[in-house]
């Protein structure tokens, strides 16, 4: 008999390259966001909040859209392509490994959106 832990990892196994990525790319935005409002400047932090924010947003709504076979998946995905290359262009520019792990999961995911379907 399989295990819940066991069926939800074939589940994630079974998903496409772009939802995986965009899975990968919310937690390490997340993960970021959250990051950055623990920074003692976070004032400087704004706009990699905002972007960070932005492409959690977007990912779901691929994640979402995919998911259910949508014919508005490939637009969401070329959507979410661009909010990942520029939270990816502003989380490069902090030293925090916080940002450089979100701008590389973002490079990722943007890489695996522009793939979708093609």
């Amino acid at each position: 008999m399989e295990t819940q832990q066991e069926t939800n990892s074939s589940l994630f196994c079974n998903t496409s390259t772009s939802i995986q990525a965009c899975i990968e790319c919310m937690i390490a935005c997340k993960t970021c966001a959250a990051a950055c409002l623990q920074e003692e400047h976070v004032h400087m932090m704004r706009e990699c909040i905002k972007h960070c924010m932005t492409c959690v947003e977007t990912c779901q709504l691929c994640t979402s859209l995919e998911l259910r076979n949508s014919e508005l998946a490939e637009s969401a995905m070329q959507l979410c392509a661009n909010a990942c290359q520029l939270c990816a262009a502003e989380c490069s520019k902090h030293d925090h490994e916080h940002c450089q792990v979100c701008a590389k999961a973002c490079l990722a995911c943007a890489q695996a959106c522009l793939a979708y379907r093609s």
